[in-house]
């Protein structure tokens, strides 16, 4: 369970990152030598028990009553606590 919050980091050339960062700390891009900036917190936020990002293609229904979205990666749902199906492989 990732217990740190994972941000976006991005360089004046567009060049981004995603990574755990540390207050007081600068980043560096490593080919371009520039500093790099922190654009956005990445979701879920942390504490959460998936590591995949919030996207269209990591994302799955429940099927309980609740209907909510849940990331592919986990066993149970986190909103009603029954065990989820499988994932089907496309």
């Amino acid at each position: 369970m990732p217990l740190h919050q994972r941000y976006r980091l991005r360089s004046r050339r567009g060049h981004e990152l995603i990574a755990e960062v540390e207050p007081g700390l600068t980043y560096v891009d490593h080919e371009t030598g520039e500093e790099l900036e922190v654009v956005g917190k990445l979701l879920p936020l942390a504490p959460s028990p998936s590591n995949l990002p919030w996207a269209p293609e990591n994302l799955r229904l429940c099927g309980c009553s609740e209907e909510q979205l849940v990331q592919k990666d986990l066993n149970d749902c986190p909103y009603c606590g029954q065990r989820l199906p499988a994932v089907e492989s496309s």
